[in-house]
């Protein structure tokens, strides 16, 4: 029965979001890049090819840890091809996840089955044609669905950046509100908040319409609505009567 051979690490180089490591499994090298695989950090690979040993003969790069690639994918697998074809090994690719993943899907290529252990038995890697890899994503197929991708990641950041405008533009006036409430009902200003989440949650208004509704009839503007006055009412009762429980 052959034993597996032990791995050991050979480097491990950071550059910007990218850090690539290298592993030896006998005469087989594992790069596993982990992080963003995106412009000005591809650097990173060069070092790391240049410290293989000299008896390598066979390269697998292990997408496991990539969380997202733009266009210097097809760079860094660019360079992989080059150093290949260079040194006359074969290169394989496996575990392709999330973003990078469905880049792959988006364009119609086939998706790398997972890997096993890269001392084990070598057809559970089904090696992609990384040259076929390669062209496809550098077409306009490929580079389009980098975009959408890009695209995607631009508008969730979007997104989560106007909820947190608001949630600061919304603030200033529940701080307001609260302070009324403090003034006017003697609480404290867990209570204040409490009272105005619980008139929110009752009456199905948004907390910053009633804070506003509240700082708005203190200066002289119109009282709330009916339901909201009604709902601020009890709330500060129930918090009151809260306190007061032994």
């Amino acid at each position: 029965m052959s034993v597996a051979p032990a791995s050991r690490l050979l480097a491990s180089v950071a550059n910007g979001p990218l850090t690539v490591r290298v592993e030896i499994w006998g005469t087989t090298a594992v790069l596993t890049p982990g992080g963003e695989i995106v412009h000005g950090c591809t650097t990173a690979l060069d070092p790391v090819l240049g410290r293989l040993p000299g008896e390598t003969d066979g390269l697998v790069l292990d997408m496991t840890d990539v969380t997202f690639m733009d266009t210097a994918g097809l760079q860094f697998l660019e360079s992989l091809e080059d150093f290949r074809a260079a040194a006359g090994i074969p290169l394989w690719t496996v575990n392709w996840t999330g973003q990078p993943r469905r880049i792959l899907e988006i364009t119609g290529l086939s998706v790398p089955a997972a890997a096993s252990d890269p001392a084990g038995s070598t057809s559970a890697w089904l090696p992609p044609d990384t040259r076929h890899l390669v062209a496809l994503l550098g077409s306009d197929q490929g580079l389009s669905a980098v975009a959408a991708e890009r695209a995607e990641q631009v508008r969730r950041l979007q997104a989560e950046v106007a909820q947190l405008q608001q949630a600061i533009e919304s603030r200033p006036v529940i701080d307001q509100a609260r302070g009324i409430l403090m003034a006017v009902e003697a609480c404290t200003a867990d209570q204040a908040w409490n009272a105005l989440r619980d008139a929110s949650q009752h009456t199905n208004t948004k907390l910053r319409d009633v804070a506003e509704a509240l700082v708005a009839a203190s200066t002289g503007g119109p009282p709330p609505a009916q339901p909201v006055r009604t709902a601020l009412r009890d709330a500060v009762r129930r918090q009151h009567a809260r306190a007061q429980a032994p």
